[in-house]
């Protein structure tokens, strides 16, 4: 007698309640299925980062400060902080200037220039032997576990086109949203009751 666990994928999905208030339809589904997904590679990219960087120097760092440093270091050119919100779609300038001030007091970049349009940043020598190590380490642990997957190379390289296609559809649903924003009452103090549907 089969048991459930051995059930085809899509009979095991059909026992499953994969219905929220975000995915009421089969596509709403998928779209929040990936969006789940993408939340929590997000975070244990975030756990790995933090893991390999500390196996090279002792420097607390976020995902997105590691990411800075890493991409200060991309192609070895100075770039400036309207660089790096580009390249990293960011437009949280205050959190990027944090980042680099820490990165900068970890003598893992340095900064060039002056005036708002001259200042560029770069890896330090120290940076530079950080981000090497880091390399060599991201290659021995991370890389050599995907070679171990089975056609990951043509599974990686859809998953990144399919993510920018989504980045340029979240891009443009975020601009529908702040054109057509309705401005909504203040609530009122305690005031529960005029909520939508209250009473």
């Amino acid at each position: 007698m089969m048991t459930d666990r051995r059930k085809p994928l899509e009979t095991q999905a059909k026992l499953l309640d994969r219905g929220w208030h975000l995915a009421r339809t089969p596509l709403e589904i998928d779209v929040a299925e990936i969006e789940y997904a993408l939340m929590r590679s997000y975070e244990a990219f975030g756990h790995w980062q933090a893991e390999c960087l500390a196996t090279v120097i002792e420097f607390s760092a976020s995902g997105p400060e590691n990411a800075l440093l890493h991409i200060i270091r991309m192609n070895d050119r100075p770039k400036s902080i309207r660089d790096l919100a580009q390249m990293t779609n960011r437009d949280d300038i205050p959190n990027i200037q944090y980042s680099l001030r820490k990165l900068l007091k970890g003598g893992l970049v340095k900064r060039t220039g002056s005036g708002r349009a001259g200042v560029t940043y770069e890896v330090t020598p120290l940076g530079f032997r950080v981000t090497e190590r880091y390399a060599d380490i991201r290659s021995v642990l991370l890389i050599e576990a995907v070679t171990r997957v089975p056609e990951m190379a043509a599974k990686l390289e859809e998953a990144a086109r399919t993510l920018e296609l989504m980045t340029g559809i979240y891009e443009q649903a975020a601009r529908a949203a702040a054109t057509h924003r309705r401005r909504h009452p203040r609530p009122e103090p305690g005031g529960e009751e005029n909520e939508p549907g209250a009473g």
